[in-house]
């Protein structure tokens, strides 16, 4: 179906009031008046967008002020923002390459993070042997934070088993815990602590919770070095700079916007029935619910959710999302009608 506005909680459809439990929005950033003000703000100061490399003599602190931002947020020594959360994973998997003697990812890890000759982390039920035996070997483990169709975060502690002859470096993608999970919205990144890990970096998109067009890669401050040194870095440009700066700006904004939806979540949990055709977790804004008719319910009564063919296992995703911006009376409205169908 085609829309002419932004997607929030309610959209129209062929001039009909649906109300929107879909996108990636958690937070409702995209709508809020005062972020867009932020951002318009900029715009006027930065124009709309800077194609031209990070690296040239010109040097705009719209960049530094994002990116101190972001740095402090997520926990890290360092950040470099890109203009995409794809673009952020590949420039990452670019540069690791030469120096990883074989990659390992965990199930369901995004498209963004494919390595070529990826090894799988598990074989059948337990730990790949490669992991375990006595070559002294450089390897980078690859996985999301919360992995599509999960609702909680990875547990990782299963790479304290990994043999101590192995030179660990740890990527993970943030894109759907950043602004969500955590302190303030922090992610997990901050939270990963293993002896054994050499490295650890996050990478995300931004077009998320956080609402605004650009990636992010954050770790040390030497590797962050080595992004900003790369050719495919040096010959891209960056974030526009209005937004990024936008987004330094917005650190009231996010906590607020963090708050309500940490709000919704608990009114959520404290209606909705135990069903075991779907999970829910308090602490993350999404169901996946594993009902045929799903869909065909929720569309007569007037709400839509997310909907699409995910390119991982073919299966087909259906996703309700709660956001910041859901009132009590959506969620009461979706709760009742989960509640009632007891499929």
């Amino acid at each position: 179906m085609k829309i002419n506005q932004f997607p929030d909680r309610i959209i129209e459809v062929k001039g009909e009031s649906y109300l929107y439990f879909g996108g990636t929005a958690y937070l409702g950033m995209p709508t809020n008046s005062e972020f867009q003000q932020l951002i318009i703000k900029n715009i006027l100061r930065w124009g709309s967008a800077y194609g031209s490399s990070r690296n040239s003599n010109i040097k705009l602190t719209a960049y530094e002020k994002g990116e101190q931002f972001l740095t402090d947020y997520i926990g890290a020594d360092a950040v470099v923002t890109v203009s995409s959360g794809m673009l952020a994973a590949k420039l990452v998997i670019e540069e690791l390459a030469p120096h990883t003697d074989a990659f390992f990812h965990f199930p369901n890890t995004h498209a963004a993070l494919k390595a070529p000759n990826s090894l799988p982390f598990f074989i059948e039920s337990g730990i790949n042997p490669r992991l375990l035996d006595s070559t002294n070997e450089r390897i980078t483990i690859l996985t999301d934070a919360v992995p599509s169709f999960h609702i909680k975060a990875i547990d990782l502690t299963i790479i304290e088993l990994i043999a101590s002859n192995k030179e660990i470096t740890l990527v993970v993608d943030e894109s759907h815990s950043l602004g969500v999970l955590g302190i303030n919205g922090c992610g997990i990144f901050s939270a990963i602590h293993y002896k054994n890990i050499k490295r650890k970096i996050m990478v995300a998109s931004l077009g998320k919770a956080m609402g605004v067009t650009g990636g992010v890669v954050a770790s040390d401050q030497s590797f962050i070095n080595q992004i900003m040194n790369n050719a495919s870095f040096v010959s891209s440009a960056g974030m526009s700079p209005a937004v990024i700066e936008a987004l330094g700006e917005a650190e009231a904004i996010y906590k607020s916007q963090h708050i309500k939806l940490k709000n919704n979540l608990k009114y959520i949990d404290g209606l909705l029935a135990k069903n075991k055709a779907f999970a829910f977790n308090p602490d993350y804004p999404v169901i996946y619910p594993d009902i045929p008719i799903i869909n065909t319910v929720l569309n007569a009564n007037k709400i839509i959710v997310t909907n699409f063919k995910y390119p991982t296992g073919g299966k087909e995703l259906n996703r309700i999302i709660f956001t910041a911006n859901h009132t009590e009376d959506d969620l009461n409205k979706i709760i009742r009608i989960l509640n009632q169908y007891q499929f």
